[in-house]
């Protein structure tokens, strides 16, 4: 066996709150890779809930990588929650349409996709800000507010995130990076499985 199939709503059948999140999204806004999953104890395919302020009419989308792993209650802000304030006012005029609309100017705020790379790993009620870049290999401490990008295989943590450590060296993490094991085939990966959850980098970058 290859470990779960990936197109399984409930990766562990005896565990309903844990789902793989590309079987329940249904927004095209949001993509999800495969085996990256939500555990939530109340409603697990409720998370697109947890994705908010994503209006049909905003650009942005919400990219998720393959095998992340998203705690209960972590909360993704999209950037129809921005608003202009470098005005005098900061109420949202040309969203309420109307004749409003023909106000909207480039100076609205938008910061682009919110990118959640490979094997990422999201704690407990935290919170994503809009546009927001976490690379490959990140972990997000428990309610944290992430406002800046988060470089790959970087502990972050708190209100607002700051760095705490990288999980390896310089050296480690470009091997990791280069390797990029999570687009291996299942069978390779699976074989790899002993090594991925070791500390023996040499030894997974020597895999055939």
């Amino acid at each position: 066996m290859y470990g779960p199939n990936p197109k399984k709503l409930y990766p562990v059948s005896s565990i309903k709150r844990i789902v793989f999140l590309k079987n329940i999204i249904k927004n095209p806004k949001i993509i999800a890779g495969d085996y990256s999953y939500y555990d939530n104890d109340d409603d697990p395919k409720s998370f697109e809930k947890n994705v908010l302020y994503l209006y049909p009419f905003s650009k942005d989308r919400l990219l998720i990588g393959k095998f992340c792993a998203i705690a209960s209650g972590v909360k993704f802000m999209m950037n129809g929650a921005n608003h202009v304030i470098n005005g005098l006012s900061t109420y949202p005029f040309p969203i309420f349409q109307n004749g409003w609309e023909k106000y909207i100017n480039a100076k609205w705020p938008y910061k682009g996709d919110t990118v959640i790379g490979n094997d990422v790993w999201i704690g407990y009620q935290s919170v994503i800000m809009p546009g927001i870049k976490i690379g490959d290999g990140a972990i997000i401490s428990a309610m944290s507010v992430v406002t800046k990008d988060v470089p790959p295989y970087t502990i972050v943590g708190g209100n607002p995130a700051n760095k705490i450590r990288t999980r390896f060296n310089q050296e480690v993490i470009d091997i990791l990076m280069n390797i990029q094991w999570w687009n291996w085939s299942i069978e390779k990966i699976t074989e790899a499985i002993p090594i991925l959850m070791s500390e023996n980098i040499d030894e997974l970058k020597n895999l055939k």
